[in-house]
């Protein structure tokens, strides 16, 4: 099975100079945890409301801060066309629940998720994956960016 197969196609693009609070807001209108960050037609990170929560709230960081003081940007992505169970493993090694979908062209075309992932995988490879992402660690732990 292809990651197009089980990926959400319709996802919200935040822009970097929203403010968090705004973010949140898209995140609590439609029950996400994460949003793509786009500016000049290119993906340039992601924020999650863990993001928001670690890299903001907690440094005392007001609701006006703007997406980009707190986003993730590096970005991690995986491919429409790759078979879903990569991108399980791509999401086990780099320790991320989320990843944006991108197209061939390096278009923003979805986001797959862990439970995305878990209604189309068998169960023991989900649990595997869903294990490598929880362990500590990883290039993408919530430390504060300063």
């Amino acid at each position: 099975m292809k990651v197009r197969d089980a990926m959400t196609g319709d996802v919200c693009l935040a822009n970097p100079d929203s403010s968090i609070r705004e973010a949140a807001q898209v995140m609590a209108a439609q029950d996400i945890g994460a949003l793509p960050v786009g500016e000049n037609d290119r993906l340039v990170g992601v924020v999650t409301d863990r993001d928001i929560a670690v890299r903001a709230v907690a440094q005392g960081l007001g609701p006006d801060t703007t997406i980009r003081e707190v986003m993730s940007q590096e970005v991690m992505y995986c491919f429409d066309d790759e078979e879903l169970d990569d991108a399980l493993h791509h999401m086990g090694d780099i320790k991320v629940r989320r990843l944006p979908v991108l197209n061939r062209d390096k278009r923003l075309v979805g986001i797959i998720s862990i439970s995305d992932l878990a209604r189309r995988e068998d169960a023991e490879q989900t649990g595997q994956a869903i294990a490598e992402i929880s362990a500590p660690g990883g290039a993408h732990s919530q430390t504060a960016h300063h």
